[in-house]
């Protein structure tokens, strides 16, 4: 008798739901801060490069911090660390409160501020990032990816206006509403610990509870027999006890990482995508507050390229069980390589947000694709390191995107600097053409059986 196996039913997962919502609020309170503090240090110091000083100095120490936060979540429960981390944004939201209320705000203290809160990101936020694995099955992440890119763009389309109308009260008002949406991230994070207590020691957090899918069911029991977890089901896998080493912990994420074709070498192309884009948006808000737009108008057009994301969000679910993970990946960089080049010609706000919103309607089915992948493909047990080790291959040149714009507009202009982030866009496409493994990388619900073949002994 041959038995149909049903899709896992994403939106019945009241663990995913409520990892969503924690997840969601964190990210809006980040969309927040990152939207207000380059027009914050623009409107203190009136200097590009002091801006982009300030901006560079939080990815730098987000990067830093964000290997600690593998090593952290691979060793600890990892609910507990979102917990904590929504905590500790409480503290720093409200800091950034009371200096905006009492007119504190310099290049220092916003230097000071926003490192400090980049860094409680690269801490936490890899926990948050990785305990997915373990509330999603392999056959629903791409989809679940998806969900969260729709959920990322919907951020966007809100964070800009929203961002844009709290300046227009004062700094305080972003600072307040940061410190609700952690409050709100907090909450459910303690919510997400006691739904995982409640599911007992079959939990591994791949289903919830009242999941009435039977291979399901069959699947979690099945993967705790083969490896104990934690009491939560999202801390590493309990061994004989060791001195822990944190060094050599980082070392086997990034040589596990690097050893494999269908992953290692995507991360130069990641680099190097990552670089010219962000630089090239960066370049363009420097430019328009400098040309005497309201923030307000600023945040108009972040809205404009979310809402471009939030219908590319609502195809990647059809694009990515359909179309070679590889496949988007090469088309979408070179849509976005062909967006940078056109902002060179465009100087009107709504002209660049034609431009920009055409160029990122592939980003999500992109991004779904690729970071489901490899969710499906790293081991439970290493992905709080893989994730960092990840974020610090593909983002490390980052910090150089603030750098760029605000260097590049002070010495040689805005078509220039745009040129030169359009050249780096390019060589992305280039290198992603030439990836054999890259190319290779099937549709959904090939990526389990595809990522097998790289194991190794």
């Amino acid at each position: 008798m041959t038995t149909v196996t049903l899709p896992h039913r994403l939106w019945r997962n009241t663990r995913y739901l409520t990892w969503l919502v924690s997840d969601t609020s964190k990210g809006l309170a980040g969309a927040l801060f990152g939207f207000a503090i380059p027009l914050l240090a623009l409107i203190v110091t009136n200097d590009p490069a002091q801006a982009g000083i300030i901006g560079a100095a939080g990815m730098v120490a987000r990067l830093l911090m964000t290997l600690a936060g593998g090593v952290l979540a691979d060793r600890h429960r990892r609910i507990a660390l979102m917990l904590l981390g929504s905590l500790i944004g409480i503290v720093l939201a409200g800091a950034f409160t009371l200096l905006t209320l009492g007119d504190a705000m310099t290049f220092g203290t916003l230097l000071v501020i926003d490192v400090l809160l980049a860094a409680r990101s690269g801490l936490f936020d890899v926990a948050g990032e990785s305990a997915i694995k373990e509330i999603v099955p392999d056959d629903a992440m791409g989809r679940a990816q998806a969900a969260n890119q729709g959920r990322d763009a919907a951020l966007q389309l809100a964070g800009g206006p929203l961002g844009g109308l709290l300046l227009g009260f004062g700094g305080w008002a972003v600072g307040v509403v940061m410190t609700l949406c952690h409050a709100i991230a907090a909450l459910t994070a303690w919510m997400l610990g006691r739904q995982a207590r409640r599911a007992g020691v079959v939990d591994t957090g791949a289903a919830d509870e009242n999941t009435d899918d039977p291979d399901d069911l069959q699947r979690v029991v099945a993967e705790h027999a083969a490896a104990t977890t934690d009491d939560l089901g999202f801390g590493a896998p309990t061994a004989a006890p060791t001195k822990p080493n944190a060094w050599a912990e980082l070392r086997e994420a990034f040589g596990w990482l690097l050893s494999r074709p269908d992953l290692g070498g995507v991360l130069l192309i990641t680099t190097v995508v990552n670089l010219g884009f962000n630089a090239a948006i960066t370049t363009v808000i420097y430019a328009l507050q400098q040309d005497g737009h309201s923030e307000l108008l600023i945040g108009t057009l972040s809205a404009s390229i979310g809402a471009v994301m939030l219908v590319g969000a609502a195809c990647a679910p059809l694009l990515v069980p359909r179309i070679k993970a590889g496949v988007l990946t090469i088309v979408g960089l070179s849509v976005a390589a062909v967006g940078v080049i056109l902002l060179t010609t465009v100087t009107s706000p709504w002209a660049i947000a034609v431009v920009l919103g055409a160029s990122v309607l592939l980003v999500p089915a992109l991004n779904a694709g690729m970071m489901g992948y490899f969710m499906v493909a790293t081991p439970t047990h290493l992905l709080g390191r893989a994730n960092s080790a990840a974020g610090v291959l593909g983002m490390g040149a980052m910090p150089l995107a603030p750098l760029i714009a605000g260097f590049g507009l002070a010495w040689i202009g805005r078509e220039w600097t745009l040129l030169l982030c359009a050249a780096l866009c390019l060589a992305s496409v280039a290198l992603a053409v030439s990836n054999r493994a890259l190319r290779a990388l099937p549709v959904e619900s090939r990526w389990a059986a595809h990522a097998k073949q790289f194991e190794s002994a």
